[in-house]
């Protein structure tokens, strides 16, 4: 099999080990917890903490969660939306139309009705169907080869009493690393480069669940994939972060959307 070297130091891309991330996470976890005033510190400290665009987007959809007054509420949105167009990429283009629909019904509130009706609009002519065109990667620990297909029907990763209705990939490299470090098996993990071979949509177990949009760029097909590639090198993480993300993977009790 072909093997390729892919480095991705992009700043832009989205990683449950990056501080800002960290961050909104345990936000959120206060939330869960009934605490909004320590969320709402730790949503300020991600933004004061924020390097770039990308950064910057993530963390103003959750400091405006904790505003009190629908003038303050728009203008965390606004500022949202300002770096979500400047990062234009996958990554953030699918948070378009639910940033556009609040800002709009904020508009709605304080009596700017033309304004409502142009961002309603906006959030209207943006569609959920992902633009993204790769490339894309699966992570696992079975061994395949070039022109194996990967059908929809196979045991989870993670669960393997789960039977799953769809094929899962991603477009960043280090996301399907991870996946690969956590499937279950005793095998060496994998990255292999993929093709669908239909049509794809959002993972809805990721998309807007947690963070705006589709930041992990996570999807899902009821088609196959086709290996045409592998992958040897992306971004590992340590024996005690992973075990970090099994605890999780452990104890979350939510129902996967399969």
């Amino acid at each position: 099999m072909e093997n390729i070297n892919i480095q991705n130091n992009s700043q832009m891309e989205f990683s449950p080990f990056n501080n800002i991330v960290k961050l909104c996470l345990q936000g959120m976890e206060m939330e869960e917890k009934g605490k909004p005033e320590e969320a709402s510190k730790l949503f300020i400290q991600s933004w004061d903490e924020a390097t770039n665009d990308f950064e910057k987007f993530l963390a103003a959809n959750y400091v405006v969660r904790h505003q009190k007054n629908v003038s303050d509420k728009l203008n965390w949105l606004e500022t949202g939306l300002h770096f979500a167009l400047k990062v234009n990429n996958d990554a953030v283009n699918s948070a378009l139309p639910s940033l556009y629909l609040n800002i709009g019904k904020c508009h709605e509130v304080l009596g700017y009705s033309d304004k409502a009706k142009a961002n309603f609009d906006l959030a209207s002519s943006y569609k959920y169907k992902p633009s993204d065109k790769g490339p894309f990667y699966h992570g696992t620990k079975a061994n395949l080869q070039i022109g194996d297909l990967l059908p929809a029907g196979g045991g989870s990763n993670y669960k393997a009493e789960l039977k799953m209705n769809h094929i899962y990939f991603t477009a960043l490299v280090n996301g399907a690393g991870l996946a690969a470090a956590l499937a279950k098996g005793d095998r060496n993990e994998r990255v292999y480069i993929v093709e669908p071979t239909g049509s794809y949509e959002n993972d809805p177990n990721l998309t807007d669940k947690k963070f705006p949009g589709n930041p992990s760029r996570s999807y899902r097909s009821k088609a196959p994939l086709k290996i045409v590639g592998e992958v040897t090198e992306w971004v590992r993480q340590t024996p005690e972060e992973l075990q970090k993300f099994r605890e999780k993977l452990e104890n979350n009790n939510g129902e996967i959307i399969n």
